[in-house]
């Protein structure tokens, strides 16, 4: 629960236990807090704003810390309220007393993301570059920062606010012509209308069609890798973690669960899935692993289907694994380091290599990286990565076929212009032009603290 937001609050910024910690405060009493604690040259309330103070921080007679102060005055700051930010050395008992002594003075320990919330109820940010606060925090790739770092500058807010505005224009022509219902005139051109609403579908098409690309990225591409027992998949997610992630042996079976890895390729967060082989048996413990490998492959981006290359068989693979149009299947030749000749195969979706060596692996990579197409967020274009934001899209969607069809059937201008309004709620709920205190505290409690 989030507390009253004129209250002055506290949090560290980074963790403690390092050689610095940043501790941050918000609120109109933070500069007169510090300024209890704080001995320098001269009282913060006469410093200027956007400045680091030199200091001691002591709590009656007994010295603190020396630390360095930086003074950010209202309105001119994150949280639109007066900043002040300590920092200190990282010691976990020197943190704690800091902190101890601020909120003996008034202030009160910050909820996690409630720095971000004031910032939003501010009006510092919209909702959707607050979301996006979180997602520069917890990016692990080039891409995923860019995506998060792109809606943070503001530039998926321009694209919703865009098209806002033009329902807007559509709306307010609509709201007038039930004005004057009684002389029946329109004041929206239905031709006029039409390709607009044509216009903001297709927008909207794109950015709900960015989404596959924005999710793969923001929460890793999941690789399963499958094949009967004893192919080398376990080697295979260790060769390419770069490190022993999944036990290896000549016996067959033994892996009888999944095991997961992360590795960044190409600014990209790849998810392997080392999957128990595909084979009939009654043990009932591989059988589970079994049906884990095959909810393994339906969650998955990209199967990788791993064979022998010593078996005679091994340019041909049968395989009851069905993908659908948004997944990609590769043939995976292991093994040719025990080859007595090499494979030849001119399919672009076979691959052959030696996890055990690393011969071939690298072409894999290469592979991979081409599944992915990060050009559009590596540039700054806009992708939708939050299920929030995509589902807020898809009713937005509806609402826009529901108006199409209404126009196509000459409807009268109060129903096409309630559609129109759903159209700009669901918009609204994005960038918080439409909110609830339910969805601040769910989206806010999701940060850390100190942010």
């Amino acid at each position: 629960m989030i507390f009253n937001d004129n209250d002055t609050i506290v949090a560290p910024a980074t963790p403690s236990g390092g050689a610095l910690c940043l501790i941050r405060l918000s609120g109109e009493q933070s500069i007169a807090i510090c300024d209890e604690l704080f001995r320098g040259k001269s009282p913060l309330q006469q410093s200027l704003s956007h400045r680091a103070y030199y200091g001691t921080l002591v709590d009656g007679d007994c010295l603190i810390d020396d630390v360095v102060i930086t003074v950010f005055k209202a309105p001119h700051t994150y949280t639109g309220e007066d900043i002040v930010e300590i920092s200190a050395h990282g010691s976990r008992y020197i943190v704690q007393r800091i902190i101890s002594a601020i909120t003996q003075r008034g202030a009160r320990l910050a909820e996690p993301g409630e720095f971000t919330r004031r910032a939003f109820l501010a009006g510092r940010l919209d909702l959707s570059q607050a979301e996006a606060v979180a997602d520069i925090i917890a990016a692990e790739s080039q891409t995923s920062h860019a995506i998060a770092s792109t809606q943070m500058r503001g530039g998926y807010s321009s694209a919703l606010q865009q098209l806002r505005n033009e329902l807007i224009t559509i709306g307010s022509l609509l709201e007038l012509e039930l004005d004057f219902s009684e002389e029946d005139v329109e004041f929206a051109d239905r031709t006029k209308l039409r390709s607009l609403l044509e216009q903001i579908t297709h927008q909207v098409d794109t950015l709900c069609e960015s989404f596959t690309l924005g999710n793969a990225i923001k929460e890793g591409v999941i690789v399963a890798i499958v094949g009967e027992p004893n192919v080398g998949k376990s080697t295979l997610l260790n060769r390419l973690a770069g490190e022993q992630r999944a036990m290896v042996s000549d016996i067959a079976g033994t892996t009888r669960d999944t095991i997961e890895s992360v590795v960044n390729i190409a600014g990209v967060r790849f998810r392997f899935i080392d999957t128990a082989g595909l084979h009939t048996t009654e043990d009932t413990l591989e059988q589970m692993g079994i049906e884990r490998t095959r909810e393994a492959i339906g969650k998955a981006h990209i199967v990788l289907y791993m064979s022998d290359g010593t078996k005679s068989d091994n340019t041909v693979y049968n395989t009851d694994i069905e993908i659908d149009d948004n997944q990609h299947l590769f043939h995976i030749i292991n093994k040719i380091d025990l080859c007595d000749h090499p494979i030849a195969t001119t399919d672009e979706k076979t691959i052959c290599l030696s996890a055990k060596s690393g011969e071939g692996v690298e072409r894999l990579r290469d592979l991979l990286a081409s599944t992915i197409d990060s050009s559009a967020a590596l540039r700054g274009d806009v992708v939708v990565s939050s299920q929030r934001h995509y589902q807020a899209l898809c009713f937005a969607k509806e609402s826009l076929h529901a108006a199409m069809n209404a126009l196509e059937r000459g409807i009268s201008a109060d129903l096409l212009s309630e559609d129109i309004r759903q159209v700009m709620h669901h918009i609204g709920t994005i960038t918080g032009d439409i909110t609830t205190s339910d969805l601040l505290h769910s989206i806010f409690s999701k940060f850390c603290i100190g942010k």
